[in-house]
């Protein structure tokens, strides 16, 4: 997860290079007002300054962690501020933390239905299937 910004502007193709994503994704990003929109040159080229290229990096970290775009505002919001205490990020972060455990159980109840829904099937040419029993079923 190791995003670093340059020291350099950088033009939006160089910008999705450098840190792997697409170009669709900034546009994204600056279309919901996450990032502002940069500078352009005069040919009209966007342009990325080190502070836009940071941003972004800091916005692609948290996306990856899964934090959900209401998340990442409300953590981008406390950064702008630059008043925010730690507490008000850990506890934003402590309910991330939640709904990724809630998800997590989720998931492994799902696995189980699946596995025990497949463990009644011997598979084979068999015009009767227990799966599809078990989804008309339901």
């Amino acid at each position: 997860m190791g995003f670093v910004a340059t020291d350099q502007a950088l033009k939006r193709g160089a910008l999705a290079k450098l840190f792997s994503c697409n170009i669709e994704t900034i546009r994204y990003y600056e279309t919901i007002g996450l990032l502002s929109a940069p500078d352009r040159t005069r040919g009209g080229h966007r342009v990325y300054a080190p502070q836009d290229q940071a941003r972004l990096g800091f916005i692609l970290r948290a996306r990856k962690l899964g934090f959900s775009v209401d998340e990442l505002r409300s953590l981008l919001g406390l950064s702008d501020s630059h008043r925010y205490t730690c507490g008000e990020v850990l506890a934003l972060t402590e309910r991330h933390l939640q709904d990724v455990r809630t998800r997590i159980a989720d998931l492994r109840r799902l696995e189980r239905t699946l596995a025990d829904m497949s463990s009644r099937c011997a598979g084979g040419d068999v015009p009767g299937c227990p799966i599809m029993d078990s989804l008309n079923a339901a």
